[in-house]
């Protein structure tokens, strides 16, 4: 799944996901995934990743939202033309869920924006039809 948020930032978000067998739990209702960014900048300055937000929901509709600064541990700077990468995980009490959310970012000229990630599925192999 890939977004271009529509601001003359140009900041491109696209996101692959893996289910993570090895981790999950289905006994315990423990499904386990992993997601990979990319957040390549197509504008003309340069962008410093402050915050993120995200909104989990499960396949009961269960929602959980999550805040907090940069990602992995970084605030990263990502000039145009380049982009920054990076894995992470959720953990759904269903074999299905989905997330989408926003990165707050500040460009060289001072501007605050938001950087909308897409919404994009995580399910167990063979678990939509």
């Amino acid at each position: 799944m890939t977004a271009v948020d529509d601001n003359p930032y140009r900041i491109q978000v696209s996101v692959e996901t893996e289910y993570l067998a090895d981790q999950s739990d289905e006994e315990n209702q423990r499904w386990v995934f992993a997601y990979h960014i990319r957040i390549h900048n197509r504008g003309d300055m340069t962008a410093r990743l402050l915050t993120r937000h995200w909104v989990i929901t499960d396949g009961e509709e269960r929602t959980r939202e999550v805040h907090g600064e940069g990602v992995v541990g970084e605030q990263p700077s990502i000039a145009p033309g380049q982009e920054f990468q990076y894995s992470s995980g959720a953990v759904l009490e269903t074999e299905v869920g989905t997330m989408h959310g926003s990165y707050q970012m500040l460009a060289e000229d001072g501007t605050c924006f938001d950087a909308d990630i897409p919404a994009f599925t995580l399910a167990v192999p063979r678990a939509l039809h």
